[in-house]
This record gives structure tokens, C-alpha cells and sequence, in this order.
């Protein structure tokens, strides 16, 4: 007797306490207990509240929709977008409560979005400051390259974020990566985990819109021996244990459905899994990186996205720019990207002097991973050693970017009697290099005035034998 006094004076503290909007409601709809600062959201005292029931409110208009009704109506936990009486728009989260297999109450929560929109306001304002103290004190001067492992930085936007990602990949806080398709997001979330302290541990890459609905926890949670029918004899370790003591990147977040949010947020609540089958938990220590090119707090306000679960992810929020908005880096992610095709298929190819031009000034939608793509179709389409040229590419071929057109007329004025364009394009780039050879002393130097890569420099030089003022000065 006195434990069920206890029980429900519990219950009655929580309640008035809240600071989410709580609701205590019977399996027959009628309200229980109500939170005091709900009085004010739902436009009704507390007392009037606790004297109707949730199929009232509801044809009221007070509650549009009620959660409630639907976890009696379902017998399963919901959660919604409610708009209230008062014209606020809510979002409500409910869980049925069972004893002896029977609903006796709903536990609803629910939350003003006001309060999402002011974190959002005051997050932004932090990062206007942080930025603006990064530009008085830490930005490296514009000419001096910023050091960022694998990654082509030249944009003071892209400095910057680089040294925020610096700043914070020695602690584990969450990192949002937030951009449109290919704009890198996964460079960067590898190049975060290398200067982690987690960087000896593995980086675990998962595209959560890969994943069926069905296969989720399998492939998430791993399974023991039995777990299902076709499982492996010995079992699996998911992939949230294979980022154990490493990095969990997570992209397309925003792809994840509602059921799987609720799972995946109990593991980063508890730092603890079950596999499927298994009885016994197992404890899982990891950085999570999550990206998307959807606006989370849209889809938050829309009912498709865990409120909890976004204030989880949303700690360090890293928006990468489209490459519209870096055109600096378009030179050095197409030279980088020709070395790798280089190297893979055993030549040495370069672009036409009028590509570049066109690589230049292209929209390129897809971003990077748009241009590398069309770097590799032009690599494979050029039938001798240089990519593009003048001779009428139409767009989208191996000779334009896609979207761009012509600018200058296809012409052979310049060419010698019986040479060919790679002669003609192979002397006119020996005449610059053996002029810009005699004022730059080293090939770092000599790169930087060219726009490509110090490797290409090395290579070219020694194709041509030519030497640097300096070395032949020495010799």
C-alpha cells in the first residue's frame, strides 16, 4: 500500500516538473495528469484539461491530431506534428504502457518547436562568432595553403571550415556534415577521422539509404549464430561494432526511417547494442559523423525526423559549400583527380588549354563528384595524351563539361606545317616551362604559378630534361 502511495506521488513529481508538455491518459482516452506548462500551449487550464478526455480535444481542435489515440488506436508508439488550439505547431511523441499484456495508459511528451527554432537562432549566432574569431586570430594569410591531409582547400570558406573540423577532431562530439550531393562530405569526414585520436581504429562508412528497412538491424546490430534463417553459422559483428574505438559515418541520415531513428538513438543514448538473438549487451565506443543534403529541421517540423534524435546529431553542424561557390579548388580537384586516373590506367594525359577553360567556368550540379566523373569519361574518351581540345566537342562529350558549349572557334591557324595538335600542344608547354624554369627555384614554387600539382611539375620537367634556374646554378 504505501510502495503504491509512493509510486503515484512518483508519478505526480515528474508530472509537475516537466518541462516537456506531459500527458497521462487511460487506454479509454481519458486524461489523467496533465503537466503545468502544457495549460499554456494548449490554451485550456489544467483543471479543464484533466476533465475531457484526448477524442474531445481532438474534435475540439485542440489537439490536430491527437497522439494519444493514436497508440490506442495502434497499440505501438507514435509520433506526430500536431498544431494546437492556441495556432502552435507541436511535435508529439507518445508510448503505451502494458500490464499483464493489456493497455492500461499512454505517456505522451510533447514539444514546442519555438524552442528548436531558438537553438537553431542561438547555434547560428555561435558560429558567426566562431568564425569571425577564427578570421581575427587563426586564418592562415590568403597565399598559404592550410594543411588539410588529402583534401584540395583554396577558398577562404573552405580554410575556414578545414579549421574547424582541425579544432574539433581531437574531442568525440557529433559532427553534421550538410551540403548538396558531391560536395564531399565523406572526404572530409575521412580526413576528421585522421586527425582524430581515433585514427588507428576503423572508419566505418554506411549509406543509411542503402539499407532495406528489413536488413537494418542485421547489418547494424549484427546477429548471433541461429539469430534468423540464412544467418551465418558463426554469426556477424554488425557495423556499429566494427566502428568500435573508431568513426561511424553515417550518410544520408536524413533517408532513415522513423522506426530506425528510435534504434539508433538508444545505442548512441546507452553506448550499447544487442545483436539479434543474443541476450547479453555489448558496449560500443565510437565518433559519430552523420551527413545529408536534407533539411533535418524541416523534416523535424514535418513529423519525418526525430526531435531527439536531431538535437543528438546537430552538436557541430559543418555546412560544405556547392562547388559553384569554390571555383578555386575546381584546378587542383582536376588535377588531383587526373594523377589518380594516371596512375591507374598507366598514362600520363592532360587536359587541352581550352577545357581547362570550360572545367572552369562550368555550373557542375553534381559538384565533385560530378566533375571527377566527367574528368574519368573525358580520360577514357581521348584517344591520345591530351583531354578536349578545339576541334567542336559538343556539350556533355569527352570535350566540354556538360551544360557548357564552345566559347572560340575550332581553328588551325597556329600550327606549324604537317604538326599535329599533341606536337604543337606538347611544344607550346615546354616553351612556358623552360621560361617560367629560369625565375622559379623549386618545383613547389613552380607548381603554384602553373595551378597543378608539384608531382605533374617533377613529371613534366623530366619529360622535357628541363632544369630550374637554381639546379643548373649548382651544377
Amino acid at each position: 500500500m504505501i510502495e503504491a502511495q509512493a509510486d503515484r506521488a512518483t508519478l505526480g513529481a515528474m508530472v509537475q516538473t516537466a518541462q516537456d508538455h506531459l500527458f497521462v491518459v487511460d487506454a479509454a482516452g481519458r486524461i489523467l495528469d496533465v503537466s503545468p506548462g502544457a495549460a499554456t500551449v494548449y490554451g485550456m487550464p489544467r483543471e479543464a484539461l484533466c476533465a475531457t478526455t484526448v477524442q474531445a480535444l481532438q474534435a475540439s481542435g485542440v489537439l490536430s491530431p491527437s497522439v494519444s489515440l493514436e497508440v490506442i488506436r495502434t497499440g505501438q508508439p507514435a509520433q506526430l506534428m500536431q498544431r494546437t488550439g492556441t495556432g502552435r505547431q507541436v511535435i508529439a511523441e507518445a508510448h503505451p504502457v502494458y500490464v499483464d499484456g493489456r493497455l492500461v495508459r499512454v505517456i505522451s511528451r510533447s514539444r514546442d518547436l519555438t524552442d528548436l527554432r531558438l537553438l537553431q537562432d542561438e547555434y547560428a549566432l555561435l558560429q558567426q562568432r566562431f568564425t569571425e574569431h577564427l578570421k581575427r586570430h587563426h586564418e592562415a594569410p590568403a597565399e598559404t595553403p592550410v594543411e588539410a591531409g588529402e583534401l584540395v582547400v583554396k577558398s577562404r570558406l573552405m580554410r575556414e571550415i578545414t579549421q574547424l573540423l582541425k579544432r574539433s577532431a581531437p574531442t568525440d562530439a557529433t559532427v553534421l556534415m550538410l551540403g548538396e550531393s558531391g560536395v564531399g562530405k565523406t572526404a572530409f569526414a575521412r580526413q576528421l577521422h585522421r586527425w582524430s585520436r581515433r585514427c588507428d581504429g576503423a572508419f566505418v562508412d554506411v549509406n543509411c539509404a542503402a539499407i532495406p528497412e528489413s536488413l537494418f538491424e542485421s547489418e547494424m546490430f549484427g546477429y548471433q549464430p541461429g539469430a534468423f534463417s540464412g544467418a551465418a553459422r558463426q554469426g556477424k559483428a554488425g557495423l556499429l561494432e566494427q566502428a568500435h574505438d573508431g568513426t561511424l559515418f553515417l550518410d544520408e541520415i536524413g533517408e532513415l526511417p522513423l522506426t530506425m531513428q528510435s534504434k539508433l538513438l538508444k545505442v548512441i543514448q546507452d553506448g550499447s547494442l544487442t545483436r539479434l538473438g543474443d541476450t547479453r549487451s555489448r558496449r560500443v565506443d565510437f565518433r559519430l559523423v552523420v551527413a545529408t543534403n536534407r533539411d533535418l529541421a524541416r523534416q523535424v517540423e514535418e513529423g519525418a525526423f526525430r526531435l531527439d534524435l536531431y538535437y543528438r546529431l546537430n552538436v557541430i553542424p559543418v555546412t560544405l559549400p556547392p562547388l559553384r561557390e569554390r571555383r578555386e579548388e575546381i584546378r587542383g580537384l582536376a588535377e588531383r583527380q587526373l594523377e589518380r586516373l594516371n596512375r591507374r590506367y598507366g598514362d600520363d594525359k592532360m587536359l587541352h588549354p581550352r577545357a581547362w577553360a570550360e572545367l572552369m567556368s562550368a555550373e557542375w550540379p553534381g559538384n565533385v563528384r560530378e566533375l571527377e566523373n566527367w574528368l574519368e569519361r573525358a580520360w577514357l574518351a581521348a584517344e591520345g595524351s591530351v583531354i578536349g581540345g578545339p576541334a567542336g566537342a559538343e556539350p556533355g562529350s569527352a570535350g566540354v563539361p556538360p551544360s557548357q558549349h564552345p566559347t572560340e572557334p575550332a581553328s588551325g591557324a597556329l600550327l606549324g606545317e604537317g604538326e599535329g595538335l599533341k606536337a604543337a600542344l606538347a611544344a607550346h608547354e615546354r616553351r612556358i616551362l623552360a621560361q617560367l624554369a629560369q625565375t622559379h627555384g623549386s618545383t613547389y614554387a613552380l607548381a603554384e604559378r602553373l595551378g597543378i600539382s608539384q608531382p605533374s611539375v617533377v613529371r613534366k620537367l623530366k619529360r622535357y630534361a628541363i632544369t630550374l634556374g637554381r639546379e643548373r646554378a649548382e651544377s
